[in-house]
């Protein structure tokens, strides 16, 4: 990939919290990515690099030893205050799994790829995988090695996270595998089975009745 010359990667970000793309990710989804993970790659170190509230690495730390989890806006969870895109590329980990901004996904993901050895993982939207541009752009340069398609539907409200609620929004979790590259072998595509029931835990939401909205 060339290198992204936008200002969102050339200077770094300044936003008010009510701008970011805040949809906190259910652990639940972020277990259903490692349950598979954890049969087809190798779990040392990982990051998170819009960890938001801890959603998504609170489960990631029940499945890696290490997570190295910041964010650009401080939300009050104790991680590191800092911008993905703007500086040097951060020292290489076995894995980079997020739920990046959508609008900066791209480069996000394109980050991710040169600073992860064993692979990345995204979860996005599934009309992420639409568009001419971002095909010539993304795909057709670093196709993902598989695509997950969620059978349930990932319930993301915007500033908090809830047990309850629907969403007429798809979602999927794009990887990225390093050692299996998507140019040799093509893109797999697979569903991930009912499993919310199985992986959902109750303490996953005590933390979000308790946050305080900023």
């Amino acid at each position: 990939m060339t290198q992204n010359r936008s200002s969102a990667v050339m200077q770094q970000r300044a936003e008010p919290h009510d701008s970011l793309d805040d949809f906190p990710t259910p652990p639940w989804a972020t277990r259903a990515l490692c349950e598979w993970l954890k049969t087809h790659a190798i779990m040392d170190s990982c990051r998170e690099p819009a960890a938001n509230r801890g959603h998504m690495v609170r489960p990631l730390l029940e499945y890696f030893p290490a997570v190295d989890a910041a964010d650009v806006h401080d939300y009050g969870a104790g991680f590191r205050v800092e911008d993905y895109l703007f500086g040097p590329d951060p020292e290489p980990v076995d894995w980079t799994i997020t739920n990046p901004p959508f609008r900066l996904a791209e480069q996000f993901i394109e980050r991710a790829l040169r600073t992860s050895r064993q692979g990345v993982a995204v979860i996005v939207r599934s009309a992420f995988l639409e568009g001419v541009g971002r095909f010539e752009r993304l795909y057709n340069a670093s196709p993902p090695t598989v695509i997950l398609q969620f059978s349930e539907r990932v319930v993301m409200h915007k500033g908090k996270l809830s047990a309850t609620g629907s969403t007429a929004t798809a979602y999927c979790w794009l990887i990225w595998m390093q050692y299996c590259p998507s140019d040799r072998f093509g893109t797999r595509f697979g569903w991930i089975s009912p499993c919310r029931k199985r992986l959902e835990r109750a303490e996953d939401y005590e933390d979000a009745r308790q946050e305080v909205m900023f």
